[in-house]
């Protein structure tokens, strides 16, 4: 490979497979002059496969503010890598506040694209992932949970989540619930020795993955999925963003949102009158 030009690298690592890694990757890294992970441990397995020298740095939620400037400093120079603790980095890790400093500061951002859990469970799950909506990891309330699944599920046909195995029973029973016991994909340790994909109702498979191990990836197909509204509420909700001047469209759009209904649904129900 040639002499890279100096900048901040985004280098994807495996998300359980070390055979994953790619060539261009493994050169990245070779000649990186610092690596920033989240999880240093995790990152010291491959270290020692691939031998590497750069020191590491750990980026966490806590600490990613004050380490910033260390690593903007090694790559005005060189070449400084960020990566993930498994797969793609800035996904569902504090990365993204370092990517955007590098912009800011003028460092130049190049990407070393690689395995995503993400990817690798839409592909594995089998549904039509054209309007696929990742949640992250869902909130610990199960109050919570069930709020941010019924809004999400409302503008979206596919939800994708990280869960821990502690809480993977749990989440899948709200989803049961919560959106009528959804199709449902939970994909476990991909890639790994013990790699698993089960396909699903919610209800089932809260059942089977109680008590589990390992890093879970779930897809929930909420296409066929429709939330109970209240049509009054909706009308007193157009209703006053007409009375605010609002045109019928994007106060349609905004209703759908918030109500969890159908834009046409919205649009039908703007009101002629203010009476």
């Amino acid at each position: 490979m040639n002499d890279l030009a100096p900048g901040l690298y985004v280098v994807a690592t495996p998300i359980g497979n070390l055979a994953d890694l790619s060539e261009r990757a493994a050169a990245v890294l070779n000649a990186a002059a610092l690596i920033a992970a989240e999880d240093t441990r995790v990152l010291g397995t491959l270290r020692k496969r691939l031998g590497l020298q750069a020191p590491a740095m750990s980026l966490t939620e806590h600490n990613v503010d004050s380490r910033i400037p260390r690593l903007l400093e090694a790559a005005q120079t060189g070449v400084a890598a960020l990566t993930a603790d498994a797969g793609t980095p800035l996904i569902a890790d504090p990365g993204a506040r370092a990517v955007a400093a590098a912009h800011e500061a003028g460092v130049r951002v190049f990407v070393v694209p690689g395995p995503s859990a993400l990817a690798a469970a839409l592909s594995l799950a089998g549904f039509d992932a054209s309007d696929a909506h990742f949640l992250g990891f869902l909130p610990r309330r199960a109050s919570e949970r069930a709020r941010r699944l019924a809004a999400t599920a409302a503008t979206a046909g596919v939800l994708l989540f990280f869960e821990s195995p502690r809480r993977l029973a749990r989440s899948l029973a709200d989803l049961a619930v919560t959106l009528d016991d959804p199709p449902t994909v939970v994909c476990r340790e991909l890639t790994k020795l013990h790699e698993e994909t089960v396909r699903g109702r919610a209800s089932e498979l809260a059942t089977r993955f109680e008590g589990t191990k390992g890093e879970c990836t779930v897809v929930v197909d909420v296409r066929s999925w429709a939330p109970e509204s209240d049509s009054s509420e909706v009308v007193a909700y157009l209703r006053e963003m007409k009375r605010a001047g609002a045109k019928r469209s994007p106060a349609a759009a905004e209703a759908a949102r918030r109500f969890g209904v159908t834009r046409a649904e919205a649009y039908g129900a703007w009101p002629e009158s203010d009476g």
